[in-house]
C-alpha cells in the first residue's frame, strides 16, 4: 500500500525562510560596510603614515632635504616620496585605495593641488607650520583617520574621528 505524505516545506513556511534572511541581511549589511570602510581607511592611514617615515628617513640617510607629497590625481589618493629638489611632475606616485579621499579637515602645506612635508637632513620638519593629512571615505559616513606632524622634530601620531570638533575639527 502506497502512502501520499508529501514531504518538504509549504509555500508559507518557504516565505518565512526568505523573510527572515532578508531582515538579517537588512541588519548585517550596513555593519559590513562599515566594517569594510574602516578597514581600508585604517590601511590607507597606515601607507599615509610609513610615506612620511621614509621621507624622514631617507632626509637623514642622505643627508639632504626630502619630501612626501600628496594629490589627488583622477579621482585617487597618491604620495610620492622624492628629494625636495626634483619635482614632484617627475616622481613616481604611488595610489592609495580608491575608495579612500583627501578630507578637507587636511592642514599640510600646499602648493598648486599637492599637498607636501619637508624632512631636513636632520629629519627635523624644514618649514613649519606642522600639520595634519586626513582621509575620509568616499561612500560618506563619519569614518576619518588622520596623520599628524606633532613637532618640528618629525614626530608622527596617528588619530581617528571623534563624536565632538575640536576646533571645527573631528580628527584629533
Amino acid at each position: 500500500m502506497k502512502s501520499n505524505s508529501n514531504s518538504g516545506f509549504t509555500l508559507l513556511e518557504n516565505l518565512i525562510i526568505i523573510l527572515i534572511i532578508g531582515i538579517l541581511a537588512g541588519i548585517v549589511a550596513p555593519v559590513w560596510l562599515s566594517i569594510l570602510q574602516n578597514m581600508r581607511l585604517n590601511t590607507a592611514q597606515s601607507q599615509l603614515y610609513q610615506a612620511i617615515r621614509q621621507a624622514q628617513s631617507q632626509a637623514k640617510t642622505k643627508k639632504s632635504t626630502w619630501q612626501v607629497s600628496f594629490r589627488e590625481q583622477n579621482d585617487t589618493l597618491q604620495w610620492a616620496v622624492h628629494p625636495e629638489a626634483i619635482e614632484s611632475t617627475n616622481v613616481a606616485w604611488n595610489n592609495i585605495d580608491s575608495n579612500v579621499r583627501l578630507d578637507t579637515e587636511t592642514t599640510l602645506r600646499q602648493s598648486d593641488s599637492i599637498r607636501y612635508v619637508q624632512f631636513d637632513y636632520l629629519g627635523s620638519i624644514r618649514k613649519p607650520p606642522l600639520g595634519r593629512i586626513t582621509i575620509s571615505s568616499k561612500s560618506g559616513g563619519k569614518s576619518k583617520r588622520c596623520v599628524f606632524i606633532s613637532t618640528i622634530l618629525g614626530a608622527l601620531r596617528t588619530a581617528k574621528e571623534n563624536p565632538t570638533p575640536e576646533n571645527d575639527k573631528y580628527c584629533y
